[in-house]
């Protein structure tokens, strides 16, 4: 609130300011249903057109979401609007917070791993701007100061897009642990989705972030030393700190997170896309990368990735 969180600036899908007050369940209701699609198919075209796939090619969507409640699924809206196939495998996944997008991208190398189809369009969408609660908790007006709305969205493949940069992911792994649920949640009040953000979250997010790369690395016989890219969730400036504390590696590295923060803020389960967009863009170099992501659950869960030149 005292512009020293790291965020410069947010998107928001709403007309105008004025709108974010506008708070009931029916009026944040269709915000979500109004924007929530829209956001998610144009990701999605982005993704499609920069593969230089069509979208007959398409064999498998998966769609996660937090921030609101449609059934049926945004899987659907996506699959109208790309024009994809009526026999497309569609999954909509719900309620994984800001960690969706490492169980999203899972569930899409385990349809191509079981030769279920040949290219997964993997999107995760959010609109906080429809999830927003106010009152005097601490938590709730960090949050409000926090979030922003956007999609992201990916391709996988069974055989690497020839005119691309080659991304390959070689393993991940996942930690749960339920008994910190209260920690980071959305919880029901009033028909409202309220956010429940407390001061461990960042203490909690470092630690397992650390224990899931430690997992990966050593089942590959890597050390952090081998890993030149960081593709992290950032949460907010003090996750970001605690990430620099806990974990062997230094400030530049999170520099990608870092710049996706100030310029958009929070994107909840969409800001590892945008993260790792960044990398690619600012021509990160081949070898070893590590996405990981974290949140409601509290869940944590991390990927290593071989980028080639």
């Amino acid at each position: 609130m005292q512009r020293d969180n790291g965020i410069e600036a947010r998107r928001l899908a709403i007309d105008s300011l004025d709108d974010v007050f506008s708070i009931d369940p029916n009026t944040l209701a269709q915000r979500f249903l109004r924007h929530a699609p829209t956001l998610a198919a144009e990701a999605a075209k982005k993704a499609l057109f920069e593969s230089g796939l069509e979208s007959a090619d398409i064999g498998a969507v998966v769609v996660s979401t937090c921030t609101g409640y449609l059934c049926p699924g945004l899987s659907g809206y996506v699959v109208e609007r790309l024009g994809l196939r009526a026999d497309v495998q569609a999954f909509d996944l719900v309620g994984q917070g800001c960690a969706a997008a490492l169980p999203n991208l899972q569930l899409g190398r385990a349809l191509l791993a079981a030769n279920a189809c040949e290219h997964v369009l993997s999107v995760c969408v959010e609109v906080c701007s429809a999830a927003m609660y106010l009152d005097n908790d601490p938590g709730v007006l960090i949050s409000a100061c926090l979030f922003g709305d956007g999609a992201g969205a990916a391709i996988l493949s069974c055989k690497p897009v020839a005119s691309q940069r080659q991304i390959e992911w070689i393993d991940s792994t996942s930690l749960i642990n339920p008994i910190e649920r209260k920690a980071l949640m959305f919880e029901s009040r009033d028909g409202m989705l309220r956010n429940v953000l407390t001061r461990a979250v960042p203490a909690l997010a470092a630690t397992d972030a650390h224990r899931v790369l430690e997992t990966v690395l050593r089942r590959a016989d890597l050390h952090t030393t081998d890993v030149s890219t960081w593709i992290m969730h950032a949460g907010g400036r003090d996750v970001l700190l605690a990430l620099e504390r806990e974990l062997p590696i230094s400030v530049h590295d999170l520099r990608y997170s870092k710049a996706i923060l100030r310029e958009y803020g929070n994107l909840s389960s969409a800001f590892v896309y945008f993260v790792l967009d960044a990398a690619l863009r600012g021509q990160a170099p081949a070898g070893w990368w590590w996405l990981s992501s974290f949140g409601a659950g509290f869940s944590c869960h991390g990927a290593l990735l071989r980028a080639g030149p």
